[in-house]
């Protein structure tokens, strides 16, 4: 046997609450890039748990205890469910980010719940998780993480963008990595999609039969956060606080909602991509065929799409690699991209208790 050979399971909850995202792969640890994704798969949330992880945010300190250990039996019983499935018998670990609860750096606060222990007590594995609260403690934004993967397995490509509830981006300039939170998007296109009774606007659909709403499109584009210098980051709470309201004062039809937060999210991302050839987009909002069409308007950009399932899984893919690098005392958190004062491997390791 290789090894050099490494096994793993990444899993992922992103902020839109599309569901849990796994992924079984295989790396080689003398080329990092030459990974394998063997099995990927999502698993949906039920009603009841997205409308818990949707309230979390205003749950007690005793309500968010037990809300890790449930949440983390959650992902216990999913991952047993995908190992199962899959018959998958070589685990060397499991990396977890878990679900983002709360995330005010400037405070020093990041939540993401998920219970290391309860994990690996009950898929008998050895669990790598909470990756963003050493950055925090360093300083740093401890957002977002996915840059070093970019960096290590994904260097191809000049722009790695992510569509998810937020789009973020990284590169290469000045001889260092440079990331950053983008702009919100699945998170407020989803919110306001719910209202009409649907999971997501479906290829941005909806959104193409609105029309722009130029005076929100316009305070939209004049929000503070876009004039930061990065390293810098986004949450729930500030969307709550600054892009709702916002919306909502200025505008009822959900048609026009969407087609101008389309908009939107078409200018500020094409602030940053403007006239590359070479960019992956990865993330739920590449399906949103409409949002990408106005992304290669804004950018004069020709966009090309990635497999289906880089696309898909392409954070659970480099968190389960976060977690090799931390396993193995690597770097896997930069302090160019999240403004820590030091580079770090970062994460908490832990074993299954009999």
């Amino acid at each position: 046997m290789n090894k050099n050979e490494v096994f793993c399971i990444g899993l992922m909850s992103g902020t839109s609450l599309d569901g849990i995202d796994l992924v079984y792969v295989k790396f080689d640890k003398n080329k990092y890039s030459d990974f394998e994704i063997i099995f990927a798969e999502t698993f949906s949330y039920t009603d009841a748990w997205k409308n818990t992880l949707q309230k979390g945010i205003h749950f007690s300190s005793d309500e968010l205890i037990k809300l890790n250990l449930e949440y983390g039996a959650l992902l216990g019983n999913v991952l047993l469910n995908f190992i199962n499935t899959y018959k998958i018998q070589k685990i060397d670990f499991i990396a977890s980010h878990g679900h983002t609860i709360l995330h005010q750096p400037a405070k020093g606060i990041t939540l993401q719940i998920g219970d290391g222990q309860t994990i690996a007590n009950a898929t008998k594995q050895k669990v790598v998780c909470d990756f963003r609260t050493q950055d925090v403690q360093l300083g740093g934004q401890g957002a977002p993480l996915v840059p070093i993967g970019d960096a290590l397995l994904f260097s191809d490509f000049e722009y790695c963008l992510n569509l998810g509830g937020f789009s973020n981006v990284s590169f290469h300039k000045d001889a260092q990595r440079i990331a950053f939170d983008i702009c919100p998007v699945n998170i407020v296109l989803n919110f306001y999609a719910n209202k009409l009774g649907f999971d997501f606007d479906a290829s941005g659909t909806i959104a193409s039969q609105g029309k722009i709403n130029e005076t929100l499109l316009e305070r939209l584009n004049s929000l503070a956060f876009y004039q930061q210098k990065p390293p810098k980051s986004l949450g729930l709470e500030w969307v709550q606080e600054e892009i709702f309201p916002l919306i909502d004062a200025l505008e009822t039809a959900i048609s026009s909602i969407l087609r101008t937060f389309v908009e939107h999210v078409a200018i500020q991302i094409s602030k940053i991509i403007y006239e590359s050839n070479s960019v992956l987009i990865t993330g739920g909002g590449v399906f949103n065929s409409f949002l990408i069409e106005r992304i290669e308007y804004h950018s004069k950009t020709s966009i090309v799409l990635a497999d289906k399932k880089r696309i898909n899984f392409k954070e659970a893919l480099i968190f389960a690699f976060l977690g090799l690098l931390k396993l193995d005392n690597q770097v896997n958190c930069l302090k160019s991209v999240t403004g820590a004062r030091k580079n770090h491997s970062s994460g908490v390791v832990f074993y299954p208790k009999l």
